[in-house]
């Protein structure tokens, strides 16, 4: 198993480097257009006080001349006038900066189809989460969410920070990525692979956790790292000693850290990959674009872990 598979063909990176141009040289004129909108509203301003300055010198007593009253209200007025000017002359620069992000990544990401991405909206997958995955948590927090199709699954890949809030400490019940997709083969039921707990917490795991039922895979390695837990033990533990063990051997060289974990439950499959990195970080918005320095990682970063997901939904097939 392999992401570079995965990885869009040269003809569509070639298309995506084509629009990034095409979307820097908007940037780039944008950004040439304010440097002379500025100088030149406020120029105007400039002028116009000016003139007016001179005017009111005309009914204005020798002595009080640019400083009469009128001057005095003159001056506060044009410098709010050049205030404001100085917004509405650089707002399409701000503009082009807020939309940064959802105009980059569906170029970034072109390669998806029917792609889609927002920013703190709850994927209506989440909902069908066993939370016995993530344990107990009560907040829920989205940055990037990602849906598209690709290679012939559809998936919802959301960044997620669960946390279990109390009045004197709060905890991270799960930091990462989370990627949700229909499984080729359904599962009958619940399946789990997540994080080992302690002896005391799997006892009250087994008697509270709803029906669900240890496994062991067999797998020395794996059963140290890993719970198995289902509420149909006899579809999930030839999964669990075969194709699943498979999977999590391969996801340890993939993702090295903490435990990738794995949900299956009816026609949903869920991989969870524990990370702080944020996979879709994007230069400042005033930073010129690289394909190979900003793009290329997080082109290589989805690759692998659609790569995975897609290990994951065929488990059981």
């Amino acid at each position: 198993m392999s992401a570079a598979g995965f990885m869009p063909d040269e003809a569509t990176i070639a298309g995506i480097k084509k629009d990034l141009e095409a979307y820097q040289a908007e940037r780039n004129a944008i950004r040439l257009s304010t440097v002379w909108r500025v100088p030149l509203y406020l120029g105007g301003v400039i002028v116009a006080v000016l003139v007016l300055a001179l005017i009111f010198n005309f009914i204005a007593d020798v002595n009080e001349q640019w400083l009469s009253t009128p001057h005095v209200y003159l001056y506060v007025v044009g410098f709010i006038a050049a205030f404001f000017a100085y917004f509405r002359a650089v707002r399409p620069l701000e503009a082009a900066n807020a939309s940064f992000r959802n105009k980059l990544l569906p170029i970034v990401f072109g390669f998806i189809k029917n792609m889609h991405h927002e920013r703190g909206a709850t994927p209506p997958s989440f909902m069908n989460l066993p939370e016995s995955t993530v344990g107990k948590y009560n907040k829920l927090e989205i940055d990037d969410f990602i849906s598209g199709n690709y290679d012939g699954f559809d998936f919802e890949l959301y960044e997620t920070l669960l946390t279990q809030q109390a009045e004197k400490h709060d905890s991270t019940t799960f930091q990462g990525v989370i990627v949700a997709f229909g499984l080729k083969k359904p599962f009958a039921g619940t399946l789990i692979a997540t994080i080992r707990s302690n002896a005391v917490l799997s006892f009250f795991g087994e008697l509270f956790g709803g029906g669900l039922k240890e496994l062991r895979s067999g797998v020395q390695e794996l059963d140290l790292a890993y719970e198995f837990r289902s509420d149909n033990v006899d579809a999930a533990q030839p999964l669990v000693s075969g194709q699943m063990a498979q999977a999590l051997t391969w996801l340890k060289e993939a993702w090295p850290g903490e435990p990738a974990r794995i949900a299956m439950s009816g026609t949903s499959g869920f991989l969870l990959l524990p990370h702080q990195k944020d996979f879709f970080e994007l230069p400042a918005a005033g930073v010129a674009l690289n394909y190979k320095a900003h793009v290329e990682p997080m082109i290589a970063d989805m690759a692998t872990i659609l790569a995975t997901a897609s290990l994951v939904r065929k488990i059981g097939s």
